[in-house]
């Protein structure tokens, strides 16, 4: 009898706990999946304005239990603290996905002017660089603009989603706008999309696209 898989899914939060839980489910029949929770990261990395070295070596060190301990895979679920989680992946030998990988990927090839909202101002320049960097490989021309609907994450913990949704909205509502498709850089957002009318700009979230792309690497396959 084959053994399942086990993936540990590291949150900077709790705010995708339960996104990537049902994603799960639907997308990765009969993998285990193990959340990890640590709101400190993200706090810390608000507070310096950037990705720092103790941030980093915590997440690796996540990284590193969960590779002992019998993961097959590591979802990194925070696109602020992406970075480290590429740092981490020179150290395991199992995979470690970036949840915006794959909606970075798929971006460069829906047009050159590329909005990224954030509501997050730490989560901007860790995307935008991802994206820079699946253009170049692609060989994509690309233009980035910065999107920050501020406020917003505070709601959102403050348990004032109304508010939330209200600001993201407004900014994707511009960002559409401006450019050939937009970027939405974290995964709290990705729920909007879906109360949304559709619109002539595409709108691309990261949790469901990002779970496909892990599960495709379980499998040994191309992400």
């Amino acid at each position: 009898m084959m053994t399942a898989k086990t993936v540990y899914a590291i949150h900077t939060g709790p705010v995708l706990v339960d996104v990537i839980r049902a994603l799960a489910k639907e997308l990765m029949p009969g993998v285990r999946v193990v959340n990890v929770v640590d709101d400190g990261l993200l706090a810390e990395v608000r507070e310096a304005g950037e990705l720092t070295t103790s941030v980093s070596r915590r997440l690796v060190g996540y990284g590193v239990i969960a590779a002992a301990s019998g993961a097959d895979a590591i979802l990194n679920c925070c696109s602020s603290v992406g970075e480290a989680a590429e740092l981490l992946q020179k150290v395991i030998e199992i995979p470690v996905v970036r949840i915006d990988d794959a909606m970075a990927r798929q971006a460069v090839k829906l047009g050159s002017r590329i909005a990224v909202v954030a509501t997050l101002a730490t989560t901007l320049e860790p995307t935008k660089r991802l994206i820079a960097r699946r253009a170049g490989e692609g060989r994509y021309d690309v233009k980035l603009t910065s999107y920050v609907a501020g406020e917003a994450f505070d709601s959102l913990l403050a348990g004032d989603g109304a508010k939330h949704d209200a600001l993201v909205n407004e900014a994707i509502d511009r960002a559409m706008r401006e450019n050939d498709v937009v970027v939405l850089a974290q995964g709290s957002m990705a729920r909007l999309v879906a109360a949304r009318e559709p619109g002539h700009v595409p709108v691309l979230t990261s949790p469901r696209e990002g779970v496909k792309s892990l599960y495709a690497q379980l499998q040994g396959k191309q992400a």
